[in-house]
């Protein structure tokens, strides 16, 4: 395979992913010309890409209604990311006891790269999660307590980089903005071993993370509570003492287990 074939060929897999991306997009599907328009793409390519899609069971096709929709073989991938990222049992017990003890809910976080999968959480009617924070919540690094755990853990050309390609996005008002405030606040993650992020991703909602480690010392996860933002004054001393002994137990958990993350 020559250069531009081979060129050619990666255009192709990011333009089938672009495509499941829109198809994602909408509950219902879409049809081929809906795709097209939405992607500015040719229509014979779409087609194209469809046929193949369709046969690899990443996408199926509602004949009656004319559309495109999600195919059962995400469903797969889907679950085996779970089955890879794994929380242990004892890990799972320990995320409950967290909820339990701290009167608020409760989350697991895993680093893979520099991303943060968030691999476990336990929460209630009466303190539910902050409704982004499902599995493989990934975005906004600089305004989430796990990012802050991520970003104050990371060599710092490997954190420049992150940041190039995130950017700091205004989450809410009180989103960290600039490059010297963020980097003033990740030397305090790293000095007290907690991170706190306070109405910076949504408003009336506040979280603290403490890190998790491997054998070497590495930063490898987190685990942390969010509670509403008007209690945080009156509870976050006590949680920060909760969270620093939960994260030691959780490390001590993983290190006596075979799925530890390893950095990449």
């Amino acid at each position: 395979m020559g250069r531009n074939d081979a060129l050619g060929g990666m255009a192709s897999v990011q333009k089938a992913f672009a495509l499941l991306d829109v198809v994602a997009s909408d509950r219902r599907g879409l049809t081929a010309k809906e795709i097209a328009a939405k992607l500015d793409m040719p229509l014979p390519t779409v087609y194209r890409l469809l046929k193949l899609l369709v046969g690899s069971e990443h996408l199926v096709h509602l004949k009656k209604e004319s559309r495109y929709a999600l195919g059962y073989k995400l469903h797969a991938l889907d679950t085996s990311l779970r089955r890879q990222i794994g929380t242990p049992t004892a890990v799972a017990r320990l995320i409950l006891e967290l909820h339990a003890r701290g009167d608020a809910a409760a989350y697991y976080a895993v680093h893979r790269g520099d991303h943060i999968v968030v691999a476990h959480v336990v929460d209630s009617p009466r303190r539910p999660r902050i409704t982004p924070m499902g599995f493989g919540f990934n975005d906004a690094a600089h305004a989430t307590a796990f990012g802050k755990i991520l970003l104050a853990g990371m060599e710092p050309a490997e954190r420049a980089t992150l940041l190039r390609r995130q950017g700091l996005p205004a989450m809410t008002s009180q989103t960290i903005g600039t490059l010297d405030d963020l980097d003033s606040e990740l030397e305090r993650v790293r000095e007290g071993g907690i991170a706190v992020e306070r109405e910076e991703f949504i408003e009336g909602a506040s979280c603290i993370a403490a890190p998790v480690r491997n054998a070497a010392g590495q930063i490898v996860g987190s685990v942390a509570v969010s509670m509403d933002a008007g209690e945080f004054d009156a509870r976050s001393a006590k949680l920060a003492v909760l969270l620093r002994d939960t994260a030691d137990r959780v490390s001590r958990a993983l290190r006596a287990t075979s799925v530890l993350p390893h950095l990449q």
